[in-house]
This record gives structure tokens, C-alpha cells and sequence, in this order.
């Protein structure tokens, strides 16, 4: 009987959620026994034509991870979800827009003009862009247009599963091959992690005070932090109480607050506001300049609500811009 066919695929993203499945480390052993990789571009040589060789639905799932910045990525995810019975979301990029998306806040016209023609050390003098076409003496070279503005995957094609994370933990993507393989799936758009908030599995909950007050906030690197007490209480933002469970708690043990990678539980839309609204209801201020004050000590708040999920926001991408 012939193995289920797999697909990778690696979109606007850093490269973490493609070293996630490396990381399997011998049980990816157990996954290339289980499965027949047919498309892994940055670990085997496998081409776009390849694929649109296969027929449709021929592949049994794809695990694409990354945001959607360039035209070449939208033809690529396009192909795979023709070709494709599941498609996963794989990571924050892929889920939510993650970091990538935070260029929401600029247009491809801004953004070209910082780093080609801005940044102290760039050596432009005629302020050459790139171009989506190029004359050469052998025709005309087409490259992959960069696009306004960033979208998640859904935004782009129909998702089936989110497997959340920058990156994904090794036992949630174990888990959810297994569940695709045994065709134990939950529902069709899921996130494939518990839907408790961080808050519930912290290991540091039981140091919360039933009432937490914020009269300051304060930036990692500015305090030595108790590695028993809650961020929040040490007046450093922990996103906790808007971010998914799952991930193993592994920057809290490492002593750094939640960044919300995980994004948003399944009760809520909008990550960045459940996480402006936690915070301000953790203000200890007596009047409006007060309460400015405190907001304003945040550096750079959107860049704090938003790090993962601004393109799923209700925002999607700053207001005016493109």
C-alpha cells in the first residue's frame, strides 16, 4: 500500500518552522517511515514543476509555513492547495502573519525606500529599486512581485488545520501527523493546541496576587526578574493572558515573559486588543495624564500587541497606508 503522500513548504518567514520539523531529530525517522515526502524544497530537490505534475488532490497534506508577501508564494500555495486533500498552517507566520506581518504598518513603497535607499549603510546613489521586470540581452526577466501588504495563509487559500508556534513544538507537530495519519482530526479549522489561555498552564499562577496593579512597566533588560513571580506583577508586559497554551512554557522557564506566539484562544478575535484590554485593566492611575503617562512607557506598542497576528487582526494593517 502506498504511503501517504506529504508536501513542505516555506513562504515570508525565518526559516524556524522548516528547522521545527528537522528538530524532530530521530523521530523524523519515524515520520519519512510513515510518509513519502514529495516536495521539501530547502531540504530535498524537489521543483514547483514536480508538483504541478502531480495530480490534484494526490497529496495527502501540505504543511506550509511563512506569510504571504510575494507573488511567487501565492502561485506556489495555490498549487499546493489544487494538489493537496489537507492543508496546515504551519507556525505564526503562516497562522496569524507573524513577525513578517508587522510590515502591515508600512507599504512596499516605504519599505523599499528604507532599505534600499535609507539605511546608513547602503551605497545607492541613483536609488535603484527592484523591479518585477528586467531588460537583458536574452528578453525580459520576470522576478516575483513584493506585494503592499502581508496576509496570512487563509487570507490567501483555504486553511483545513493551524498548527501554532514560532515555532511549533516538536509534540504538536508529532501529534498532529499522527492524527492526520490514523484521520483522527478535529474539525475542520482547528488550531491543532489546547484552548486554554498560557495564564492556565504557567507554572508561575500560583505566585499571582488575586489583584495585580501596573503603576509602571518595565523592559526585561531593566530589572532582574524574580524567576518564581509572575511577569505581570513585575511590571513587565506578559502577553499570558491572551495567548494560546501549548508551547511548553518555554520562555517562561527561560525567564522571559509570553511574547504571544501562539496567538489568540479560540474565544477570541482579536489577540492585540484582548491583550490591550488585560493590560489596562491593570492600571493602578488616579487621572487621564497619569494613565497617558503609563501608556506611553510602552515602547513600541503595536509592535507589542500586534508581534505575531497584525494581518489577522481586525486591523489587518495600519490605517491609511496602501
Amino acid at each position: 500500500m502506498p504511503k501517504p503522500k506529504v508536501a513542505f513548504y516555506w513562504c515570508s518567514s525565518c526559516g524556524g518552522c522548516e528547522e521545527s520539523i528537522v528538530d524532530l531529530h530521530e523521530d523524523i525517522l519515524k515520520v519519512v517511515e510513515a510518509v513519502d515526502i514529495v516536495f521539501w524544497p530547502v531540504a530535498l530537490d524537489f521543483k514547483l514543476k514536480d508538483v504541478e505534475a502531480m495530480p490534484d488532490g494526490s497529496i495527502a497534506v501540505s504543511f506550509i509555513n511563512g506569510a504571504i508577501r510575494m507573488s511567487e508564494q501565492e502561485e506556489a500555495v495555490k498549487l499546493l492547495r489544487r494538489k493537496s486533500q489537507l492543508v496546515v498552517a504551519h507556525g505564526s507566520c503562516a497562522h496569524l502573519g507573524g513577525i513578517p506581518g508587522l510590515a502591515n504598518l508600512w507599504d512596499r513603497k516605504s519599505i523599499f525606500a528604507r532599505v534600499y535607499r535609507e539605511v546608513p549603510s547602503v551605497d545607492n546613489p541613483a536609488g535603484i529599486f527592484p523591479q518585477d521586470q528586467t531588460l537583458t540581452p536574452q528578453g525580459t526577466l520576470d522576478l516575483p512581485s513584493f506585494y503592499d501588504t502581508v496576509k496570512t495563509l487563509d487570507q490567501t487559500i483555504d486553511v483545513d488545520y493551524y498548527l501554532p508556534g514560532c515555532a511549533p513544538p516538536k509534540d504538536l507537530i508529532l501529534a498532529a501527523l499522527k492524527a492526520i495519519l490514523t484521520c483522527e482530526l478535529p474539525p475542520k479549522g482547528s488550531v491543532l493546541a489546547p484552548k486554554t489561555t498560557l495564564c492556565d498552564t504557567c507554572p508561575r499562577k500560583d505566585s499571582k496576587p488575586e489583584k495585580t496593579v501596573l503603576k509602571d512597566i518595565k523592559r526585561p533588560h531593566q530589572v532582574m526578574i524574580d524567576p518564581e513571580k509572575c511577569f505581570l506583577d513585575q511590571g513587565l508586559i506578559c502577553a499570558g493572558p491572551a495567548t494560546r497554551s501549548g508551547c511548553g512554557e518555554k520562555c517562561i522557564k527561560a525567564n522571559m515573559p509570553c511574547r504571544g506566539c501562539f496567538g489568540p484562544t479560540d474565544e477570541v478575535q482579536d489577540q492585540g486588543a484582548k491583550l490591550l484590554s488585560a493590560l489596562a485593566s491593570l492600571y493602578d492611575v488616579s487621572d487621564e495624564a497619569e494613565a497617558q503617562k503609563l501608556a506611553d512607557s510602552i515602547v513600541d506598542l503595536s509592535g507589542t500587541l500586534y508581534r505575531f497576528s497584525l494581518p489577522a487582526s481586525i486591523l489587518r494593517r495600519k490605517q491609511g497606508v496602501a
